[in-house]
């Protein structure tokens, strides 16, 4: 009989550098507690101000507000588990090059960095 992990309670956090100066610069991050593994999905409301006015708790008008639901997987989840075939789909579906072409550029980038740090 195989043992389960028991559900954790840890909610992730996004966070954000206070300045642009700091390590993760305007990317965000999690800060993942020790026996607890980063989410392979992360779900997200967009809110959008509709234009319209309820009242509040307190009768002050507050603003009416849509609420969409969004899931963001990861990337490395899906590189790993998937087939190439359809990982490239997957690239494909969010306006990303294919991996063999993205490696390619990637190598190309990398070498004109090299060739910069070299010729100073």
């Amino acid at each position: 009989m195989s043992k389960q992990k028991a559900p954790s309670n840890w909610i992730p956090e996004i966070l954000y550098e206070e300045n642009q100066d700091g390590i993760s610069s305007n990317i965000p991050f999690i800060q993942v507690p020790e026996g607890e593994e980063m989410p392979k999905v992360i779900f997200i409301f967009e809110t959008r101000e509709t234009g319209e006015f309820e009242p509040g708790p307190e009768g002050e008008e507050m603003p009416v507000m849509d609420m969409d639901l969004h899931q963001y997987a990861d990337m490395s989840a899906l590189k790993n588990n998937l087939p190439l075939e359809i990982y490239d789909q997957v690239r494909g579906a969010l306006g990303l090059l294919p991996m063999k072409d993205a490696v390619a550029k990637g190598a190309k980038i990398t070498q004109n960095i090299r060739n910069k740090v070299t010729s100073n």
